[in-house]
């Protein structure tokens, strides 16, 4: 099959790609810069910026099937998640429909449909309407975070030698590897108009996973906790100044306060391995 995969160089989406060539598909690689991930063969690069259509013209021709991994993940003060993970999907949407393309596959994140007042998830749950009613046979993905996402958090504050956890509610996920997601993905690309809610085959509490963390620094664990209303603060404070980070700031309240569990439980990777070895490092 000839599979148009979107945001290819990303952290997840080549760990996407890797999947697709090595069930012997042919991938389009739409980004917006290249890198060495390893792939060598069967694929096309196309550079692309997804919030302009022009770039997008003609991607899809020919191709069987839409992968999507395109979102903006970091605070920016010139994009917003409005742009990218909603405007910027349905432009290749747009496109999809254009070329005919019979299947097309979206990854979103966990209750995305619960949260109007965080853009990032926000954002995803209007482009997930818009791709229901499009008419195209479709497959949306809502992981509940990544492996390297909890460590890329809870490791600065392990270093500085204290965590901080919102509220006094334990709150858990059972995050996936980006790998076992990927296969995940490939696996069930074709499937006719199904959402999954996927996560790893652990689940932690967000205080067990920063005393894993502790112990996997060799350091005595130290955890706070702070009321959320100050998580509300700091994003009234971002969004005065404009400096792009009130959508992160709302997002990371979010995933710290809700319960992070899907039930579509898939992998064999640990993450108490994967804690362990990325303190190795």
């Amino acid at each position: 099959m000839k599979v148009v995969l979107a945001g290819a160089y990303g952290n997840l989406g080549a760990d996407v790609f890797r999947a697709l060539v090595k069930e012997g598909h042919e991938v389009i690689a739409l980004d917006m810069m290249q890198r060495d991930i390893g792939v060598t063969e069967n694929f096309r690069f196309i550079k692309v910026d997804v919030t302009d259509p022009k770039t997008l013209e003609g991607v899809c021709d020919g191709a069987d099937a839409v992968i999507t991994t395109v979102g903006l993940t970091k605070g920016s003060a010139t994009v917003t998640n409005y742009q990218i993970d909603y405007q910027g999907n349905l432009n290749l949407l747009n496109e999809a429909l254009k070329a005919k393309i019979k299947n097309f596959v979206y990854i979103s994140v966990i209750k995305a449909d619960k949260a109007p007042k965080v853009p990032m998830l926000h954002a995803k749950y209007l482009f997930e309407e818009e791709l229901k009613k499009s008419g195209i046979t479709y497959v949306i993905h809502r992981p509940t975070g990544y492996f390297y996402d909890i460590v890329k958090v809870f490791r600065p504050m392990v270093e500085e030698g204290k965590v901080t956890l919102l509220g006094k509610k334990p709150v858990h996920a059972n995050v996936i590897s980006t790998e076992d997601f990927a296969e995940f993905i490939v696996k069930h690309m074709l499937d006719e108009n199904k959402m999954y809610n996927v996560g790893g085959k652990e689940t932690y509490s967000y205080e067990e996973i920063a005393n894993m963390c502790f112990a996997a620094a060799g350091k005595e664990p130290v955890i706070k906790r702070a009321p959320v209303f100050l998580f509300d603060v700091l994003a009234f404070v971002n969004k005065l100044k404009k400096n792009g980070k009130e959508a992160i700031i709302r997002f990371s309240k979010w995933t710290l306060t809700e319960e992070m569990v899907g039930d579509t439980v898939y992998g064999e990777m640990s993450f108490a391995e994967y804690i362990k070895e990325s303190f190795k490092k």
